[in-house]
């Protein structure tokens, strides 16, 4: 006897299979596309330059019984700081004031005693000066010992326009860095691509001299110069490089 198809059946069976075989696609990995091949450098670049300014702290520091007399004696022996750093040769537009305080001064009492006693007042004012006279420091230093400054609070050199040296800083890092990735494609036999990213940092290294003087002139002679020499400013450069791998050679 001949058997016979229900149409329903039929279409029930196909969308089984059809949805068996699309499970089965779902669940075969799909390849990923090839990450782009990169050669990732980074250079260092270093330029010497002479300092062209120097920035020096001058302070003078007072102690008296009140407030009022610490302040107005302070007040005397800055206005002769100055008046002497001017005669020495700074321009009075650029000597400047950094600082100013007043706070009290708490003496050894009684050991007995809970409560701190007040000894005095302390009146510290300090102006900065910026010069490119670098041969001419040490007499600055000189003339403000010599006129009651019994603090330097630092000698800093500088270059003024630091623009072009840094320029050259990052052509330096760049070259470096563009030879190091020559040289790695070299060895793995391929060729350089194009720049696909870079990134670079650049500052100047300060040369700092520092020096103090604390407890009033009589530590330092102020009838000598003192010797100051600024040596060289370090301006440095880092460059990151990313390159693409263009093919083999």
């Amino acid at each position: 006897m001949p058997m016979t198809l229900n149409p329903i059946r039929i279409l029930t069976l196909c969308a089984a299979v059809a949805a068996t075989g699309t499970a089965s696609l779902a669940q075969q990995p799909v390849a990923a596309p090839l990450a782009e091949r990169t050669i990732r450098v980074s250079g260092f670049g270093e330029v010497q330059v002479r300092p062209d300014e120097a920035h020096l702290d001058f302070a003078v520091e007072t102690l008296a019984p009140t407030a009022r007399a610490a302040s107005d004696e302070n007040a005397r022996a800055m206005n002769r700081v100055i008046a002497a750093l001017v005669a020495a040769g700074v321009p009075r537009q650029d000597i400047q004031t950094q600082g100013f305080s007043v706070f009290p001064d708490y003496g050894r009492g009684d050991p007995r005693d809970t409560i701190p006693r007040i000894r005095g007042y302390r009146v510290n004012n300090t102006v900065s000066l910026r010069t490119g006279a670098l041969n001419r420091v040490g007499a600055f230093i000189d003339a403000a010992l010599g006129a009651g400054a019994n603090r330097v609070n630092g000698v800093r050199f500088g270059v003024r326009n630091t623009d072009p040296v840094q320029a050259e800083a990052l052509r330096r890092a760049t070259a470096r860095a563009r030879t190091q990735a020559e040289a790695i494609a070299a060895a793995l036999g391929v060729r350089l691509g194009p720049v696909l990213d870079a990134s670079t940092s650049a500052q100047p290294r300060p040369y700092p001299v520092m020096m103090q003087a604390r407890g009033g002139v009589a530590e330092m002679d102020a009838s000598v110069a003192p010797p100051i020499e600024p040596g060289d400013q370090t301006v440095t450069a880092m460059v990151s490089l990313v390159f693409a791998i263009a093919g083999t050679r």
